[in-house]
């Protein structure tokens, strides 16, 4: 197990050093959607990156336990304590049940989250299934005095709890700081400050979602749930919480705040949070008309794509940019990954045909140590990325004849590309997925080649300039031809 790892933890703005509270058992909690629509490439983003996360963490042997949320209630309109819940407002929209909703959008979501190969949370709870132990937190909440019942609602009151916390410990920001830029919002009568936020909303009558708790007749606040499935599944205190940086001023900070008030610890030893995805340096978002979903990428159907792309070239592309960095999306940078995505695939296909020798120009090993390196401060992915073409580098001079390799070290060579590609970055290989491919080049080769042998030059020249103008590659070498994809 690698024990030098390190990642970048929000709650103190650095570095630190992982060490799990129970190794080598890690608790993850991830926050995840809010299934009234499709999912976005910018929440894909997020999952992606834990997904790497998760994979990484297994890998080097620990053995994780991966929570994220549904989110199928109490999430309302602009992220407040006002308006309609998300879900029961797009179900009067399409005279569905609010479940129907939920039912859609979780499959879309899942669906696509396996198109882009991400393993799927050891837990995936929802907040309608967990009313109970939300509203026992609340208890608890109450009994403490941080919070107060008004008229049915019950609130979460932050001068209190700020009186002995630090109610800005995640987002940096004092209480006086915050109260100045928290403009009045209708229907805050009821609250005693203005930072205060609803743990439990007493539901008018038209409202679709609602559950009988000892106040009222009503529903649970957006941020309780995450407090009480992270409650019920990791303990009082765990060792990962993450989610996109926009959950950091508000969701994650009361979520922090709820769990210091129940049981006097923040939940999380280590805060990760993902950045944004910009289309061509704006940030995106429908009313610029430059937000687009995973599957418009796919095919390419979307005013602002010039083409469509592969679900793994998707994730390549995510993963060239380290998750703390703003990822910027423009066709030339697609077609760049692109084309970086199929020189890897084209080398690990070759892998597969080179010869050991009895000597070797190159030690392995030092690569595979940069491989892990690279993942052990904060999960680098390009700078892993970056390691693995030199891979390509010695692949492609290997088969080319200009460097030799030992049995030994094309092992590890081997197992390192394993690793790293296919089990840590969780790309796939999507030439090879194609089972009828090798053997649709395999006879159009011996075609060329009995052109070739009939001094056919003509055809045999024909063959391979019409695959290349379709995308393949032939090379010829001592051994034989062999074929790639450009």
């Amino acid at each position: 197990m690698q024990q030098n790892l390190f990642v970048y933890n929000t709650l103190s703005r650095k570095k630190e050093k992982f060490e799990p509270l129970n190794a080598p058992h890690v608790g993850m909690y991830v926050c995840g959607p809010t299934v009234y629509s499709d999912v976005h490439l910018g929440n894909c983003r997020t999952y992606i990156s834990f997904d790497l996360i998760f994979r990484y963490l297994t890998q080097v042997g620990y053995k994780v336990r991966y929570v994220r949320n549904i989110t199928d209630a109490g999430h309302l309109e602009g992220d407040t304590d006002q308006g309609e819940d998300k879900i029961s407002k797009k179900a009067k929209l399409a005279q569905l049940e609010p479940m129907e909703i939920v039912q859609k959008f979780t499959v879309g979501f899942r669906e696509v989250l396996q198109i882009f190969n991400c393993l799927p949370p050891s837990i995936e709870p929802t907040a309608t299934g967990h009313i109970i132990e939300q509203i026992e937190l609340i208890k608890v909440m109450l009994e403490r005095g941080y919070a107060y019942e008004v008229d049915g609602s019950v609130y979460f009151d932050v001068e209190k709890y700020n009186s002995t916390h630090d109610y800005g410990v995640l987002n940096g920001r004092n209480l006086e700081d915050l109260l100045n830029n928290t403009r009045a919002l209708g229907g805050q009568d009821d609250k005693k400050g203005k930072l205060d936020f609803a743990l439990w909303i007493k539901a008018k009558p038209e409202h679709l979602m609602k559950w009988p708790s000892p106040w009222s007749i009503g529903f649970p606040g957006w941020h309780l749930e995450c407090s009480a499935m992270s409650h019920k599944y990791l303990g009082d205190q765990f060792d990962i919480h993450g989610g996109g940086i926009d959950l950091v001023p508000t969701h994650h900070t009361n979520e922090i705040a709820q769990n210091i008030a129940c049981c006097d610890k923040n939940p999380a030893r280590y805060w990760i949070h993902t950045n944004m995805l910009t289309v061509n340096g704006q940030k995106m978002s429908k009313s610029l008309g430059n937000s687009f979903l995973p599957h418009e990428l796919f095919t390419g159907e979307h005013s602002i794509l010039e083409r469509g792309y592969s679900p793994m070239t998707v994730r390549f592309f995510i993963l060239q940019a380290h998750y703390r960095s703003t990822l910027d999306f423009g066709n030339e940078a697609m077609d760049a990954s692109d084309k970086g995505f199929k020189r890897l695939m084209n080398a690990i296909t070759l892998l597969d045909t080179l010869k050991a020798s009895g000597s070797s120009d190159i030690d392995i090993t030092p690569l595979r140590q940069h491989c892990y390196d690279a993942m052990n401060d904060d999960f680098n992915s390009p700078v892993l990325i970056a390691e693995l073409f030199e891979a390509v580098r010695i692949i492609n001079s290997v088969h080319d004849g200009k460097m030799k390799i030992d049995a030994a070290n094309l092992e590890i060579l081997k197992n390192t590309i394993q690793i790293f590609v296919f089990d840590v970055l969780g790309l796939e290989n999507e030439q090879a997925a194609n089972d009828d491919l090798p053997k649709v080049m395999d006879l159009v080769i011996n075609l060329r080649n009995e052109a070739k042998i009939n001094r056919d030059y003509a055809t045999s020249d024909k063959i391979r300039d019409g695959l290349q103008k379709i995308g393949f590659q032939l090379k010829d070498s001592k051994e034989g031809t062999n074929w790639s994809k450009i």
